[in-house]
């Protein structure tokens, strides 16, 4: 027989967590008996249970700790054991059966200690580099051979996602969308939390998608840059091209953004936009001469709103800012997000 005392915190009743967490301990061969609990008594009083899991084996126990591992609770065990560490055999490559990180906050205990991961980021590993102050996330690209790296789920605490209360933002956010629904209330929602963002001195990271323009909602983007609420902005080559052939062309895709009709010749536009872009350097040099003197990209110039241009196998051109490495464009997007607090994602 394999046992271990662990303590949950958290909402765990009325999300109907720990029910969850008891069938799937029930379901993996274990047993589970509660030793103590504490039940908040408002809504937003989290609860505290504490748990002895008796497994059959020690393979068991383990199966039993990852599933805990995945719901994560913070500080998670009463006696945690230290995660297991082992060194990376090559560039580019983790050690088989690396712990692969969520978006959630994340813990690694160690020597003793719990060693918070800041910033998070999910889909990566975690390495432990005394240089940069314990354990960090390290996307699969970028670890290098010889590096220690924490494998299986022993010794990490994941905290939970948050509860928000039904009026908030977050609860609009979350909920299935359809056009057949008002979207007054989520749009009033989105514009609260964009104002609170501001209010606490935090950046909106817009990321948008070229059906921005071509459905007719450049102009209003564009209102928004100026008017201060676009404080970074990730897109690809795709809206910057056609941002740029409505500014010069008033087209997108070739047809007339104010009829709706197909333009002579307005198939190549898009060609025309990007090549006259590249005869003078950049966007910003377009802009700077007066050759671009309105749309998205030119009112992100002006308030010089930090803007990533990815590029894809797709992309014609592409412009001259368009990254057309991936891991480039992943590690400008990494950059800069200490301040962000609030994205907006407008995208097909």
């Amino acid at each position: 027989m394999a046992s271990r005392d662990v303590v949950l915190q958290g909402h765990l009743l009325d999300s109907l967590l720990l029910s969850k967490i008891l069938d799937e301990i029930s379901a993996a061969g274990a047993r589970a008996e509660v030793r103590h609990m504490v039940v908040g008594i408002e809504a937003r009083d989290e609860s505290t249970v504490a748990l002895h899991i008796d497994a059959e084996s020690s393979a068991v126990l383990q199966q039993v700790m990852a599933r805990l591992a995945h719901h994560g609770f913070p500080g998670g065990m009463a006696n945690p054991p230290e995660a297991s560490l082992r060194l990376t055999p090559a560039d580019g490559v983790f050690p088989e059966g690396f712990y692969s990180t969520t978006n959630l906050p994340t813990e690694v205990y160690h020597r003793g200690q719990w060693w918070p991961v800041d910033p998070i980021e999910m889909d990566c590993g975690l390495c432990l580099r005394a240089d940069e102050g314990g354990f960090v996330c390290c996307p699969i690209s970028k670890v290098r051979a010889g590096e220690a790296v924490v494998v299986g789920v022993t010794g990490i605490a994941v905290q939970p996602s948050q509860r928000h209360d039904a009026g908030e933002a977050f609860a609009f956010m979350s909920s299935m969308a359809s056009t057949e629904q008002p979207k007054a209330a989520r749009i009033r929602a989105v514009a609260q939390g964009m104002r609170a963002c501001h209010a606490q001195d935090r950046e909106i990271l817009w990321v948008v998608g070229p059906a921005v323009i071509h459905t007719g909602g450049g102009n209003a983007l564009e209102r928004l840059v100026h008017d201060g609420w676009v404080d970074c902005m990730y897109t690809g080559n795709a809206l910057a091209v056609h941002d740029i052939e409505e500014a010069l062309y008033h087209t997108a895709l070739g047809r007339d953004t104010a009829t709706d009709r197909p333009v002579d010749g307005g198939h190549c536009h898009h060609l025309r936009a990007i090549n006259r872009i590249r005869a003078v350097g950049s966007i910003a040099s377009a802009c700077d001469m007066g050759l671009l003197t309105r749309g998205v990209m030119h009112a992100c110039h002006v308030r010089n709103v930090r803007t990533v241009i990815a590029g894809s196998i797709r992309d014609d051109g592409p412009l001259p800012e368009t990254l057309t490495d991936i891991l480039v464009a992943q590690d400008a997007m990494r950059d800069g997000l200490e301040r962000v607090r609030f994205c907006v994602m407008v995208a097909t």
